[in-house]
């Protein structure tokens, strides 16, 4: 880590580092095995600086479920409800939101949940793989819709980090 850098413990705490420091603190953790990463998992963003940062918590993004090795559902959201709708993830939604970053502001949390509940399925929409990523193997989630993996390291027993490696973007 840089001079500057964030320590991971302060990283965790104000959920926000330079892409470099996130880099570091990611390449330093353990891989972790994709049957340990079955299960419910609730998420939080670290912004980065990254074009995406603030959308799936301003759209009000719960985490990501793995069933088994072929049925994972990557995109769990709260509903209007309170209840977690499965989402199916969209390549024209993504590249709508990246078009309009005003969106993320709280009051237009409503309409996303509305568009949330448009995009809702009960299908798998990823699949659950060992992958080489930064130098090491660890489970990744691999996207069936969208050229997306997510890379997945453990913190501890019960905490996860993850990257989104994206085709065509170059900051994870």
């Amino acid at each position: 880590m840089t001079a500057t850098a964030s320590a991971p413990s302060a990283i965790l705490e104000s959920r926000q580092a330079s892409t470099e420091d996130a880099l570091n603190w990611f390449d330093s953790l353990a891989p972790v095995d994709a049957a340990a990463l079955i299960g419910l998992w609730r998420g939080a963003e670290i912004r980065t600086g990254h074009p995406m940062d603030g959308w799936l918590e301003a759209s009000g993004w719960y985490g990501k479920e793995f069933v088994d090795a072929e049925t994972v559902h990557p995109l769990l959201f709260r509903g209007a409800r309170g209840g977690i709708v499965r989402v199916v993830p969209n390549p024209l939604a993504m590249r709508s939101l990246r078009r309009m970053p005003f969106l993320k502001a709280p009051f237009w949390r409503p309409a996303l949940q509305m568009t949330t509940a448009l995009l809702a399925t009960q299908h798998s929409c990823a699949r659950l793989r060992m992958v080489e990523c930064r130098g090491q193997v660890s489970a990744a989630m691999v996207y069936d819709s969208l050229p997306i993996i997510d890379c997945f390291r453990r913190i501890d027993n019960d905490r996860i980090l993850g990257i989104m490696d994206e085709k065509g973007v170059a900051q994870p």
